[in-house]
């Protein structure tokens, strides 16, 4: 069974008194209704659970007045098997998004205050089914993710000692042990070509087979283009497809990663296209990174919603738009060209994206620089290059001359290193612990 950092969160919620109704959203098959399950098991003596997808006549729970008394009492005839009582029982709200009452039904929930009540939904950001009141402040919301590398670790059967043995190095900025390294990044090319989606994980842990992972990434490629097929309005669904699809080749087949209308489509323009985006941005399909005119807080001040690059939520979806050698390339650390670059932009692009951090890129086509990501910390820009090799960082050094940039960071396929500078090289897999 695959261990879960949202588990963590979802607890620290179960003990709080005076609880809001919890939400959680994320992208389809990250582990959402696993996770929950499993919490419920530990938690509760029982859970309700309805599944709006499998169970659509459940929806008449929420069909008449929304008082909390009505709804239980309606759950009780539906489910005769169940007490229903509170602070013993899980009501677990699964695919919300098929109910638009049901999701209104959560601020009575909320002020009621006596049952314990998750949701989750996986295109809570699309609005083809608006609630008639959505529950503004009655709920508290966790983020859900696939796997990250530290919860790849896990499930390679890494104990959290050795985890926290690797985080020390960051901390100290201490070169990692050659042979430790090494590893790593042996983990750190496997879970880039596997992905965080858990069932991708599950299937690689137990048979260490490529091409069944392979399988699986495709599958649920084409649920996602089925969602899209399936939910997107009729004028969105053909463009929001051809967006989702160019990823691979916005990403991994040109030097310039910024996201290209042209190669949607042969004369493509924002015009016709960036409302597609914003519907797969607002899916969890994809994650946007925009450009800033200048590397300063607050960065959004200083963002673009015109120049952006777009990133799929997961790199399982990505491997699965490539060709099957493409992870074999990734393994055997044979990659070379854009690709390689690519790939890694990507990887860090992952881990930076799952860790919380909002992300922009600098380029300046006249001074001839550009950094791949600039993260805020505790008030401060921190600019990341990404290096597939490790080579100089150019654009890195030449942006450290601002004062009002403490440190920058250089990822690479080397070890840990502190310039003078004020430029901290780190290993490519010590972005997930950033």
């Amino acid at each position: 069974m695959l261990r879960r950092k949202t588990t963590d969160l979802i607890r620290e919620w179960v003990k709080t008194r005076d609880k809001k109704c919890l939400v959680v959203r994320g992208a389809r098959q990250i582990g959402k209704t696993f996770v929950i399950e499993r919490l419920a098991e530990e938690c509760f003596e029982e859970c309700v659970e309805i599944n709006f997808k499998q169970m659509p006549s459940a929806m008449q729970v929420f069909s008449g007045d929304l008082t909390v008394d009505d709804m239980v009492m309606a759950m009780r005839f539906r489910f005769p098997d169940k007490k229903i009582i509170p602070g013993k029982t899980l009501i677990f709200l699964d695919e919300i998004q098929e109910c638009s009452e049901a999701v209104t039904s959560l601020k009575f929930w909320a002020m009621d205050n006596r049952y314990d009540v998750i949701a989750s939904g996986s295109l809570l950001g699309i609005d083809y089914k608006r609630a008639s009141s959505y529950p503004v402040g009655y709920v508290d919301y966790i983020h859900m993710y696939g796997l990250d590398f530290e919860e790849f670790l896990w499930a390679m059967g890494i104990p959290d000692e050795m985890i926290g043995y690797l985080k020390g190095f960051l901390d100290s900025l201490k070169p990692v042990p050659e042979a430790v390294h090494s590893q790593m990044m042996n983990y750190y090319r496997q879970y880039t070509a596997t992905g965080g989606m858990p069932e991708v994980v599950q299937k690689f842990v137990d048979t260490r087979d490529f091409r069944e992972v392979d399988r699986i990434q495709r599958s649920l490629l084409e649920g996602y283009q089925y969602d899209i097929a399936h939910y997107a309005t009729a004028e969105e669904k053909i463009k929001a497809e051809k967006c989702y699809l160019s990823l691979a080749r916005q990403l991994l087949d040109k030097e310039n990663h910024k996201f290209q209308y042209k190669e949607v489509e042969h004369g493509g323009r924002a015009q016709k296209y960036y409302q597609s985006i914003e519907w797969l941005k607002r899916a969890d399909m994809v994650h946007l990174c925009r450009t800033v005119t200048d590397v300063k807080f607050d960065l959004d001040d200083y963002a673009r919603d015109d120049f952006f690059r777009a990133y799929t939520t997961d790199l399982s979806l990505l491997m699965a738009m490539k060709d099957f050698s493409m992870k074999q390339q990734i393994v055997e650390n044979t990659l070379s060209g854009n690709s390689k670059g690519g790939i890694y932009e990507c990887a860090v692009a992952d881990a930076l994206y799952k860790n919380g951090y909002n992300l922009y890129f600098y380029k300046n086509d006249t001074a001839k620089k550009e950094l791949d990501f600039i993260i805020q910390k505790e008030g401060m820009p921190v600019p990341i290059e990404v290096k597939s090799g490790n080579t100089k960082a150019t654009s890195l050094i030449s942006i450290m001359k601002n004062k009002d940039i403490g440190f920058g960071h250089k990822l690479a396929d080397g070890n840990i290193g502190v310039g003078e500078d004020g430029i901290i090289t780190l290993p490519l897999y010590m972005a997930s612990f950033i």
